[in-house]
Order: C-alpha cells, then structure tokens, then sequence
C-alpha cells in the first residue's frame, strides 16, 4: 500500500499497488485533482486517520529534525499514517522527506528528485549569530529573530 500526499493527486501519479490517504488531503484539493481523489476513493482508497500518539511521535521527529515550523498538519498526519501503516509516502515535499527519512519511512517521489542525506537543521540568530538545535520565536539571548540554517 501507498499512501499519498495531494502532490500525488495533483501530479497524476499512478501505481498499481493499493493506495491511501488521509481525509485532511482531500481539504487541499481543487479542480481536476479534486475528481481525481474522489475517484480513486470511489474505487477503494483506503482513507486512514492515525493515532494521536503517533502522530505525537511524528511531531518531536520533526522537531528534532528542525523541520516542524516547516509542515502542516496535513503533512504530519501523512507521515504518521504511513508510519502506522508501513507503507511508502508518495510526496515532493523535503521536509516531509526528512522527517520520513529518520524515522525510517520508505518516499516516493513523483515530480521533483527526492532528498539526497537526511538533515537536523540548526537555527541562526540574525542578530548575534548563535547557533541553537531547537526553533524559538526569538533569540533567548539578543531578542532578534531566529531563521532555519543548512547544518552542513
């Protein structure tokens, strides 16, 4: 089974193994790909709704990884959902890659190269510099704001 982001109803992307999804993805949708997610839901998508102590687990993984400001909602129950489900993701989106990536979750791409290494992104304070692991709102030492960094 594969489950799948909106990119992947956006895109066209076909398979012929069984698909899911999660409800959420169907809000993103318009138009043709709107049609799209209804057909295939029609025909036996598989629409899966994850524990909220996974989706929990999602959160801190990304946290950890400095992709958390990065994702919606949508996006973090979509890796939840195919964590539970052991399934590959199908998405373009990096950050969503990333956070698959460190908890082992196998990605699809369909439109886009995926990720080549998996990051935990540091922040940067645009007023002194200082370098932190976590995300703030501002700079716990100047009060300046804190923007994401590559760590490598």
């Amino acid at each position: 089974m594969y489950v799948l982001d909106s990119s992947a109803f956006i895109n066209e992307y076909h398979t012929d193994e069984r698909i899911a999804t999660i409800p959420l993805v169907q809000e993103e949708l318009e138009g043709e790909a709107a049609y799209r997610f209804d057909a295939l839901e029609g025909s036996g998508m598989h629409l899966h709704i994850p524990e909220d102590n996974t989706v929990e687990r999602i959160e801190r993984a990304a946290r950890e990884t400095g992709d958390l400001e990065e994702l919606s909602e949508t996006d973090i129950r979509l890796v939840a959902a195919a964590f539970e489900l052991d399934s590959p993701l199908v998405t373009d989106d990096y950050a969503m890659q990333n956070v698959a990536e460190k908890l082992d979750v196998r990605v699809e791409v369909i439109a886009r190269e995926g990720i080549t290494e998996q990051r935990e992104w540091r922040f940067q304070c645009a007023g002194c510099g200082r370098e932190f692991d976590e995300n703030h709102d501002r700079c716990p030492v100047c009060g300046s704001s804190l923007s994401r960094k590559n760590p490598a």
